[in-house]
């Protein structure tokens, strides 16, 4: 039987945390409707951190993590081989089925996107979490052209993706970030009242919340105006995790809240996000990181990688065949 290496998280013992090692697995069979692709670059994403520690209820052991990766078609429809390909997990890849970061993923056919041709193996790896989560919550926040759009957690992975897709759109972006670089400074204001001079009181149209501290939302759903809807994408894994709003102005300002969740897309659905982004990611309307953005470790030292990525300020790990 062929094998190949790969990252394995186990669970022996009900009630404990995973443990993550290298190992030495079977090298996934081809079978009908599906592609087996070499694996280029998987990034450790927060969400794959979280699946380390055991977090998501539905992930079943043992298995492979790894949601975000590039790589080559090597079989598969003789039309297919030889393409260079992205893609990213829906619910099943790294949680019930296997997931990137090892040799090779077994993926059903319409899982995957052409690569832009002007990115990185290492910089496509790093896209498809990021960016079909904006997407997603722009997309359920009826983001247009036009619109006001305040980004939370504008600086982080999704909510930099945000920034880019919503200037895309044609949309104004404004900025929360937890220090001075942003349009709003959500830990010395955390009231937004900038908001109000920056609208001239108006409010916004949009809240991409990407932080999901309670407080904080609180505070951006009294700065939607007029229809304005705020959509979010996380709340804390403990503690306080209600939210409550000031009812009377929620519904006089015909204000919406929604919640997103891409765990509860497919493979599939991503895959054709991602088709849609890789021409904007070609004709320079979006941006990928820049080289050396990401630390670079290989898979051998793939369990240092989590290891790092886990620590505070530990940067950002994608790990390369």
């Amino acid at each position: 039987m062929a094998t190949m290496q790969a990252l394995l998280l186990r669970k022996d013992i009900p009630g404990a945390a995973p443990t993550l090692t290298l190992t030495t697995v079977p090298k996934p069979t081809l079978t009908p409707g599906h592609l087996l692709v070499k694996v280029h670059a998987s990034a450790i994403h927060p969400s794959d951190l979280i699946n380390a520690k055991g977090a998501f209820p539905f992930t079943t052991f043992p298995r492979i993590p790894g949601r975000d990766y590039s790589g080559t078609i090597v079989e598969g429809p003789p039309s297919l081989v030889g393409t260079e390909v992205y893609g990213t997990s829906g619910f099943t890849q790294a949680f019930s089925l296997d997931g990137a970061q090892a040799e090779y993923i077994l993926v059903p056919e319409a899982a995957v996107a052409p690569k832009p041709k002007n990115l990185s193996a290492v910089q496509a790896a790093t896209l498809g979490v990021p960016f079909t989560t904006a997407n997603l919550v722009l997309r359920r926040a009826a983001c247009k052209e036009g619109d006001v759009v305040l980004v939370l957690g504008a600086n982080g992975a999704v909510g930099s993706a945000a920034v880019q897709l919503a200037k895309n759109i044609g949309a104004k972006v404004l900025m929360g970030t937890r220090d001075e670089k942003g349009d709003v400074n959500t830990t010395s204001d955390p009231e937004l009242k900038k908001i109000d001079e920056l609208t001239s009181g108006k409010g916004v149209d949009v809240v991409v919340d990407t932080v999901g501290q309670p407080g904080l939302t609180k505070a951006a759903v009294a700065k939607l105006g007029r229809g304005g809807r705020l959509a979010f994408i996380t709340a804390p894994r403990m503690g306080v995790t209600e939210l409550g709003v000031e009812m009377l102005d929620f519904y006089r300002m015909e204000k919406t809240l929604v919640g997103c969740n891409t765990l509860s897309y497919s493979v599939e659905e991503f895959a054709e996000e991602l088709k849609a982004l890789t021409p904007k990611f070609e004709d320079g309307g979006l941006k990928a990181a820049a080289p050396g953005e990401w630390n670079e470790l290989k898979l051998e030292d793939g369990v240092q990688a989590y290891e790092r990525a886990g620590q505070r300020g530990g940067g950002k790990f994608v790990i390369v065949a």
